[in-house]
């Protein structure tokens, strides 16, 4: 074995040491680019280290999250962390959870919305329109039974009971179901939201805030809350996952064109 092919085994080996598996779709990068996966593997590896925090099985679940996530939807990356986290003990259940917690993501339409109509229409002088006003009963009653369920309450909610309580009373309901059935902790399920809110696929800051509020609520610690940000940070190398066999493929082509003319 040479000393290239030498160098190449041991970078494999450190990622497989560090990280616990080893994708074939790994393989032609660390062939190409040797010195960037080796970059990438320590990278990638800092929380994963013996002395993380978190659990094996929910560094997966973040990562099943943010691959599953609707901003990213990378279904790869999605089956090799099913996979893994199966491998670290999860259950079909748990996973299930993790899916239903991402699943909500769509609410930021409505989260970023409903501010950006009050604030238009104020500045139209028609803010009388969609100004909060006071709770009926009924709407009192949902929110109670959100900040219950959900344990925090955004003031943007108020604006949206205003404007279309049906609206918020589905959203509630099918936004509660984990919290309501699951079995997480919830400082991991507020870890979820923290991971898809804070990857870079979508970097909803008011979310971000929020979420990382409710986690030291219930517990986390901000040493925790880094480590969530520091695995999902690593999800630019999916750049790479797809960009190295398009390479590949590319490459491919063109040589059996020139091969043919």
């Amino acid at each position: 074995m040479n000393n290239d092919a030498e160098r190449k085994a041991r970078i494999k080996q450190d990622f497989i040491d560090a990280r616990g598996y080893w994708s074939w779709g790994w393989d032609p990068l660390l062939d190409m680019a040797p010195d960037y996966f080796a970059a990438y593997a320590k990278l990638s590896s800092i929380p994963w280290r013996p002395d993380s925090l978190l659990s094996p099985k929910v560094k997966e679940f973040l990562y099943i999250a943010i691959d599953a996530s609707t901003t990213h939807m990378f279904e790869a990356g999605l089956r090799l962390h099913i996979r893994n986290a199966l491998g670290f003990g999860a259950t079909s259940e748990e996973i299930m959870e993790v899916l239903q917690l991402t699943s909500v993501l769509g609410v930021h339409t409505v989260s970023m919305g409903v501010p950006a109509l009050v604030d238009t229409m104020r500045k139209l002088g028609r803010g009388d329109e969609v100004a909060a006003r006071p709770l009926t009963a009924q709407q009192q009653a949902l929110k109670d039974d959100f900040i219950a369920t959900r344990g925090y309450w955004s003031e943007m909610w108020d604006s949206v009971l205003t404007l279309s309580p049906d609206y918020f009373a589905a959203y509630a309901e099918f936004s509660s179901v984990p919290w309501k059935h699951g079995t997480l902790e919830p400082k991991v399920k507020e870890f979820i939201y923290i991971a898809i809110d804070a990857a870079t696929t979508h970097l909803y800051e008011p979310g971000t805030r929020i979420h990382m509020e409710n986690a030291l609520k219930h517990g986390a610690t901000p040493a925790e809350i880094m480590e969530v940000l520091a695995l999902t940070s690593v999800l630019g190398v999916h750049a790479m996952a797809i960009g190295v066999p398009a390479l590949l493929a590319e490459l491919k082509r063109a040589e059996d064109k020139k091969k043919t003319a």
